[in-house]
């Protein structure tokens, strides 16, 4: 797609990592230490349209999204997908946010589910 500025990124931008099909940037508005995008190269709008990758393709993409958290020198982040605008996606090519850089790097970001509260017989052990 031509006026999408994740396509033109895809075919010329600052790449953390870039494999066949997928490529990861830094995000230019990071909400942790490390926020890394990853992009197909393809244009997809959104992750309701995953279904136009065929499984290959699906996980390789999922692979590269771990594949680039390693790349960047993380253990423990969190991978998130915004779907359409009301979630907070504001540019509509699908994409995947990998977060992390330390233990309280993530205090700031919003979970969208709440940390399970243990159960009395975790609490009794």
């Amino acid at each position: 797609m031509d006026d999408c500025l994740f396509c033109s990124i895809a075919r010329e931008g600052a790449y953390v990592h870039k494999a066949k099909g997928f490529v990861a940037i830094n995000d230019i508005n990071p909400q942790a230490p490390v926020h890394v995008l990853v992009l197909p190269e393809r244009h997809v709008d959104t992750f309701r349209e995953i279904g136009e990758f065929g499984a290959k393709e699906t996980k390789q993409m999922l692979e590269f999204v771990a594949e680039t958290a390693a790349k960047v020198g993380l253990t423990d982040y969190r991978v998130l997908v915004n779907v359409g605008a009301a979630a907070g996606q504001t540019v509509f090519h699908l994409h995947w946010h990998i977060l992390g850089g330390g233990p309280d790097a993530l205090a700031e970001v919003p979970a969208a589910v709440g940390l399970a509260e243990p159960a009395q017989a975790e609490l009794e052990l």
